[in-house]
């Protein structure tokens, strides 16, 4: 029986995926679970592996290129006699007959127009080193100008926009120019939330990593729970407000491959100490580039800890199709007025941005305060 194997539909509005490395070729003889390729998801990359045991017949686009959910990734026999009439497909040949084109270019006559042999000449460019992408290998007027650009660029490096940084850079885009954003920050004490850390490290498993992350999202949670509009989407079909029930918290991670979003899936159901331990697990999988789907879906809110890193103050943009999203900055000593006397307190800045097409500057005050008073005032967040 021949298999054709195509890229499933995994949600979450993912409709295309890249084709990072092929682990076979063509001919070979693969096992069942064996790792066929690796693609570049818009949350997630992930392997691939064999649904069966055969003989790879076909693969699909090579590393680099696109393909969409449905489309076939590689074919294989498993060498039984069961017949099947399913159909199959076969890489684009346009891509094969483009590749054959660009190597014969070196060899071949040169195809262009005066008006392109006329640039390249006053560019200085010799049109044998140029790979024409026109029809039949033509050198067109673009192809010249990439080229003397490259040639150009010895005190440069261009890097490719492609995977992850693609996904994050057409994601941004498009809460841009969706999203009607605008932001609040609030200025906060964390003097007690740094005082009631260093007992529960004295006192509780010495094993959890416990940071402020756990102490702010636990005081998001609550204040969640009396702001329900700002854990919210918009339905931009029916132009609903759609309040979640659930409280996924998305964490927004810094990695080699770019910025993801882990999710703590029903956030409201743990603890401090709980949090913190599968805060660290997520960022772990994160870094080592181990997240899978699941890790990725369903978030409700976005928390982003550029303080972390550095940096007093910063606009988040919001994580669309959620409505808000809080960044916490660098939490420092700062010399205050407090209760009465001049004293050096930590303190941090929360900036939190949202859409202004389901949220008020009113309602995103009122659960900024109600964070700074949870942040204030910590023993009531372990007594959650």
């Amino acid at each position: 029986m021949v298999y054709n194997f195509r890229l499933a539909d995994i949600g979450e509005g993912i409709v295309e995926g890249e084709i990072s490395k092929w682990f076979v070729k063509k001919g070979d003889i693969v096992k069942e679970n064996q790792p066929l390729v690796e693609v570049i998801t818009e949350k997630v990359t992930v392997e691939l592996p064999s649904p069966v045991n055969g003989k790879i017949i076909e693969i699909g686009p090579d590393s680099g290129k696109i393909v969409k959910v449905g489309e076939t990734v590689v074919i294989i026999d498993d060498g039984s006699k069961t017949e099947t009439n399913q159909e199959i497909q076969v890489p684009e040949i346009k891509n094969q007959i483009k590749n054959e084109l660009r190597k014969n270019n070196e060899n071949k006559k040169i195809i262009a127009t005066p008006a392109v042999k006329r640039l390249a000449k006053e560019l200085g460019i010799n049109l044998i080193k140029v790979i024409g992408t026109g029809e039949n290998g033509k050198i067109i007027e673009k192809d010249v100008k990439r080229f003397s650009k490259l040639q150009d660029s010895n005190n440069e490096e261009r890097i490719s926009i492609k995977g992850t940084r693609k996904t994050i850079a057409e994601r941004l885009s498009k809460s841009s120019h969706r999203v009607v954003q605008a932001w609040i920050m609030e200025e906060i004490d964390m003097n007690r939330v740094s005082e009631l850390k260093t007992k529960l490290k004295d006192h509780r498993n010495k094993e959890i990593k416990l940071t402020y992350m756990p102490f702010i999202i636990k005081a998001v949670i609550e204040s969640l729970k009396t702001n329900p509009k700002i854990n919210a989407s918009l339905d931009e079909e029916t132009n609903d407000i759609v309040i979640k029930r659930d409280f996924n918290i998305g964490i927004a991670t810094d990695t080699e491959q770019g910025l993801v979003v882990p999710v703590i899936q029903k956030a409201q159901e743990k603890n401090i100490f709980e949090l913190a331990k599968e805060i660290n697990e997520l960022v772990s999988l994160a870094k080592n580039n181990k997240l899978n789907i699941e890790n990725l879906q369903g978030g409700t809110f976005t928390v982003t800890n550029i303080g972390s890193i550095g940096g007093i103050s910063s606009i988040p943009i919001v994580n669309h199709p959620e409505v808000a999203i809080l960044a916490v900055n660098k939490i420092m000593k700062k010399v205050v007025l407090w209760e009465n006397e001049i004293i050096a307190r930590d303190r941090v800045y929360l900036s939190l941005s949202f859409d202004h097409r389901v949220l008020d500057g009113a309602d995103i005050a009122r659960f900024l305060n109600s964070i700074k008073d949870y942040l204030q005032d910590p023993d009531r967040l372990i007594q959650q």
